[in-house]
């Protein structure tokens, strides 16, 4: 293997560095605006210079803007214009916005800040994610260029004031900042398979609370560089429920970007779990039931590939389904498989070996990838229109999952109607699911339909874009477990080489 720098172009540490800033930006101004009346603040965020003049820096100038302000001079502010302008009054029960490491530590999911002698009285609960959960990568992932990366990272909204206006990152005056940050993790890093393929690896935003998907920096890029004949091959994150259906909703809509094809990858082992096999734990052997032929439970987990596939194609692409194919595996199996995909309406159907033989393993879906983008009939399709109410865009996202019915929380009524009233219902959705199955029941396993999905509460990611309902919990800051693969990993000292990631 070739060796490379594990940090690439340092985008998660840019990410964690501006997230964490902007979570300071917040507790400091809730602080200082708890000790001083409207006119300190007023001084100090606009200090005269040696001449004794004021003047507003340029970021003041979009919160002047959005409370209606055309004056460009301090000193003409009335005394209602400047409490206005310099009292953001964040109501602290309101703040969406958590600290953030690149590391799995369980142990910061729930803290306590505020507690050292100098910020009495300023003690609120809070938590940290892992850093891809940050909006900040979600931003990154969808953004287009630094312009739009400079708008989006000042739009992300962090609470409310306690008069219920919602408080941006450039309201607190730290959009600019955080561009700044991100301004080189804006650039993909470009690498290379084994066998020299090039690859752009850029962005991971946390697939089941943000989109999921590869940056569309790094797809437009591709494409320019492989040109009008070229492919390019990007992930779209989890299955068809909330893996093509965020790419499709929410990526196509911001990027402008058309695929021609979507491919489907699919496991015996998979589709027998889904055909009602034996429970797998993570670390344990795998059941006999994965290991021995059973052409029954393998066509009885074909309802749920049938499924993605149906959900798939509604979008206007045609559908590969690459099938992974392991030595356990038997002819019939295969076959079986194979059989229920072109039955289901899948373009081809083509079993892949790249696993154990590289890039001849997959030259066969290559070619049936080729001729699924040639012969595309159809314009790309979006479930929903975003002029239709929250709720409206949740229910059509829930029918594709086969739910008969949504059930909203009264913390979830609450949120939409405040997202509605601040005029952020024409966003897309992005739904927080278990990736486990189509409900939110994650050992639901097949194609469940009837049930009624549970909207437990509804939240924004202003800047990047979306409106993300939690279905069921979800945890952003994952635990490690009793042996952490960091038992595998060292460092030869005479070589420098690094043990244990392959």
């Amino acid at each position: 293997m070739d060796e490379f720098n594990l940090h690439l172009t340092g985008d998660i540490h840019a990410i964690t560095a501006a997230n964490n800033l902007l979570a300071a930006a917040i507790d400091t101004r809730i602080f200082h605006e708890s000790t001083q009346s409207d006119k300190a603040l007023f001084n100090r965020l606009c200090p005269p210079n040696k001449e004794g003049k004021r003047k507003f820096s340029d970021i003041m100038f979009r919160r002047l803007k959005k409370l209606g302000i055309s004056k460009t001079q301090p000193e003409d502010l009335t005394q209602e214009e400047i409490a206005k302008f310099a009292r953001l009054d964040i109501d602290p029960n309101s703040i969406t916005w958590r600290r953030v490491m690149d590391v799995n530590d369980r142990f910061l999911r729930k803290i306590t800040i505020g507690q050292g002698p100098d910020e009495k009285g300023m003690v609120r609960e809070t938590g940290f994610d892992i850093s891809v959960a940050s909006e900040i990568m979600a931003v990154l992932a969808l953004t287009t260029s630094l312009a739009d990366m400079r708008e989006r990272l000042g739009k992300m909204v962090v609470g409310n004031s306690k008069s219920g206006d919602p408080v941006t990152a450039d309201d607190l005056g730290v959009g600019g900042a955080l561009t700044v940050l991100m301004k080189d993790a804006i650039n993909p890093t470009l690498m290379q398979t084994l066998e020299g393929t090039p690859v752009l690896v850029h962005a991971g935003p946390f697939a089941n609370i943000a989109h999921g998907n590869s940056s569309v920096v790094a797809d437009k890029i591709a494409l320019k560089l492989v040109g009008p004949s070229g492919f390019v091959v990007t992930e779209a994150g989890f299955g068809a429920d909330i893996g093509a259906e965020k790419f499709m909703n929410i990526k196509c809509r911001y990027s402008g970007l058309t695929p021609q094809c979507a491919v489907i990858v699919a496991t015996i082992r998979a589709l027998k779990m889904h055909g009602g096999g034996p429970e797998v734990v993570a670390g344990k052997p795998l059941d006999h039931a994965y290991l021995a032929e059973n052409i029954a439970l393998v066509e009885a987990g074909c309802v749920n590939l049938a499924r993605h596939i149906s959900n798939t194609k509604s979008y206007g692409v045609n559908v590969v389904v690459a099938i992974n194919k392991f030595s356990t595996d038997t002819e019939a199996e295969l076959n079986a498989v194979r059989n229920a995909v072109l039955t289901a309406g899948a373009y081809d159907a083509v079993i892949c070996t790249h696993h154990a033989h590289g890039g001849k393993g997959a030259v066969d879906l290559g070619i049936a990838v080729q001729r699924a983008c040639e012969n595309v009939s159809q314009p790309l399709k979006f479930l929903y229109p975003l002029d239709i109410g929250i709720k409206e865009k949740i229910e059509a996202i829930a029918k594709s999952y086969g739910a008969s019915g949504v059930e909203y929380s009264e913390q979830a009524e609450k949120q939409i109607q405040m997202y509605t009233n601040q005029g952020f219902s024409n966003l897309p959705i992005c739904m927080a699911k278990t990736q486990y199955s189509f409900s939110h029941n994650a050992s639901a396993k097949g194609a469940p339909s009837g049930f009624t999905l549970p909207i437990r509460d509804v939240r924004a990611s202003i800047g990047a874009g979306f409106i993300y309902p939690l279905v069921g919990t979800m945890s952003t800051m994952p635990g490690l477990p009793t042996r952490p693969c960091f038992y595998e990993i060292d460092l030869d000292t005479t070589t420098g080489k690094v043990i244990g990631l392959s």
